[in-house]
């Protein structure tokens, strides 16, 4: 094992670059990760559900899509307190992770629920 026999200088060398390197739990960032995931599923589905019951047609549910994704990042930025790095390798994770897949959801739900309402 080494660092028992080395001297101060080095051993102070070693105790500051270990400072330097942030320590992450892989499962701990997955788990986060899922939970973005599931967090964007849902308010997928709840605003696809909402924009047909309200009969929005074209771009505007789009537009409903994309202000829905926004709320729920800063949502969750503000359940990790601001402090992204803490929870997620990067800012690209909890603001584009699984924002194509929400789509798919979204306009499944939107013309379901539209359909429902306006058409039958």
């Amino acid at each position: 094992m080494a660092g028992h026999n080395e001297s101060s200088a080095s051993g102070k060398n070693l105790g500051e670059a270990s400072n330097d390197v942030p320590t992450r739990n892989a499962e701990s960032l997955q788990s986060n990760m899922k939970i973005v995931y599931y967090s964007r599923t849902f308010m997928s589905i709840i605003s696809g559900v909402i924009a047909g019951i309200l009969g929005f047609t074209g771009l505007s549910g789009f537009i409903l899509y994309f202000l829905i994704m926004a709320i729920t990042s800063v949502g969750l930025i503000a359940k990790a307190g601001f402090q992204v790095h803490s929870y997620f390798d990067s800012w690209n994770q909890i603001i584009l992770d699984g924002f194509l897949g929400g789509l798919l959801s979204f306009v499944l739900f939107w013309t379901f629920s539209y359909d429902i309402v306006h058409i039958f």
